[in-house]
This record gives structure tokens, sequence and C-alpha cells, in this order.
């Protein structure tokens, strides 16, 4: 999510007003695209008590910027953020469908961009290219954010119903951050919540925090939702987590984005240490 940031004591009014800025041509970019030069990497989701790993999110690296985020900023200021978003997605089906051994099975979480939700025709589109793909779509999760719903939400509601009539898993991610959040668990169709590390950092220390986090997993139970809080760096905030029911984790303490070779050996040293 994007916004505008000025300087403490000044407003947004006191700067000059600029004209607006139409996407510029970005050749390197679009040959990156064309060319499908983007790797694809993998966040293992992870069980607090066991210790399997049931998931992997994917993520994307590419040579010509240094972090994800930029590479998006980038992409969203030469209008090519949707084609990028779904090569991602397209390569990560691609490659969780021919997955074997440790990872045979595994759930894949894939990102979606407000630009790609809010499209006519898109879930047409994602459900192609799992059946291209060759995939269950049972072991796909579409993660949406709250900017997504801020267009048209009825809209976006019907789109990710479909997804879900056809077996896709519906997750709101960065849960908790937006303000109408609470009211999505009701008119939304979802499956997961992810807990947005901003909320998890200081639950050991901070009351405030604590009492948040466990309300809000209190509640996901009560609705029959999964919940996986992401960001978890510490033992201690595992514990808690733990504790409280959160289903899976994601984080630092567990692994941080990986490739697939490496996302291979970490589920199988995962299942031995938990057999």
């Amino acid at each position: 999510m994007w916004g505008s940031v000025f300087p403490w004591g000044r407003r947004a009014s006191d700067q000059p007003i600029q004209p607006p800025v139409s996407p510029g041509p970005d050749r390197n970019l679009e040959q990156l695209i064309a060319h499908e030069r983007v790797e694809v990497l993998y966040q293992p989701q992870i069980e607090p008590f066991s210790g399997r790993v049931t998931g992997a999110e994917a993520l994307v690296r590419s040579a010509i910027e240094s972090s994800a985020p930029s590479l998006f900023a980038r992409a969203a200021a030469a209008g090519l953020s949707e084609r990028l978003s779904r090569l991602i997605q397209r390569k990560a089906l691609r490659a969780a469908a021919v997955w074997e051994g440790p990872l045979k099975g595994l759930k894949l979480s894939i990102n979606l961009l407000p630009e790609d939700i809010c499209r006519e025709g898109y879930d047409n589109w994602l459900l192609e290219e799992i059946a291209n793909a060759g995939i269950d779509p049972a072991r796909i999760t579409a993660e949406i954010t709250e900017s997504a719903l801020l267009v048209d939400q009825q809209e976006v509601a019907a789109r990710l119903a479909r997804l879900r009539e056809a077996g896709v898993t519906i997750a709101i991610d960065d849960f908790g951050t937006g303000y109408a959040s609470l009211a999505y668990l009701t008119t939304l169709p979802l499956d997961v919540i992810k807990i947005d590390r901003g909320l998890i950092a200081d639950i050991v220390g901070g009351e405030r925090d604590r009492i948040v986090v466990k309300a809000m997993i209190r509640l996901a139970r009560e609705l029959e939702l999964k919940v996986i809080v992401e960001g978890v760096e510490s033992t201690a905030q595992l514990a808690l987590l733990a504790d409280w029911g959160c289903d899976l984790y994601q984080g630092f303490l567990g692994a941080g984005a990986l490739t697939e070779d490496e996302l291979r050996r970490f589920v199988a040293t995962a299942e031995i240490q938990a057999a």
C-alpha cells in the first residue's frame, strides 16, 4: 500500500501542485517481464508446535532491483504492475505443480495485487492458469490486501467467491492494519487471516499489543478462520502465539525467503525433526 509522506510540520496543502505523471516506458523492466527473468522464492509457513511446514508464500527476486517492494514500485511507475504480478503467479503455479519429494503436496500462497482482483475476468484467468499448470486448486491460497477492496468490494467479493467455489483458499493479508478489517470478516468469503508483523513486534513486552493480537486470534477461531502470523522473530513471540491458537507462522525465526532447493532441504529437515 502506497501513500504520500510529508515532512513534519508541513501539510499536503503546502506542497506545490504537480501535474499528473503518466507511466513512462521502462525497457529493462519490459524485457525482464517478456523473457520471464524473475526468480520466485518461497517463505515457509510453519506449524508452531510440530515445526512441520505445510505451505509456502511465493515471493520474487530480480537482478534489476534490490528488493521486491522496489521492483513493484518501479513496475507501478511504468504501468507494469499487473503484468509483473501475473508473471510471478504463473511461474509459482507451474513450479509448485511439479514439486516432488518433501515438497509434494505443499500448499502455495500467491499474492494478488489490487490491479489483479479488481480486473474483470481475473478469477477466470487464475483458474485457467491453475488448470494449465496441472495443480490442485485446493493447494492454492490467494492472498489479498485491504486496498484491493476499496474500489468495488461487491465485485471483488464475487470474484473471490468464484475462486473459493473452485477450491482455492482465500486469505486477507496484513490483517489489522486497515480501518475496516473487522467488517471484512463478515462480508468476504474468507478462510484465513494473516496478522501483520507490525502487530506482533511488541507482544512480548507490550500489554496492549498482547491483548489485541490474542483477541484477533480468538475472534478468528470463533468464526472458524485459520490464522497465520507474519514476522515471527523470537521463541518468546512464538510461544505466546502457539498458546493463543495460531495455526501457522512465517518469519525469520523459521526461515526467510528461500530458493526452491533451499525450501526442499528446509522442509525435509523439519519433517525429520518433527518425527
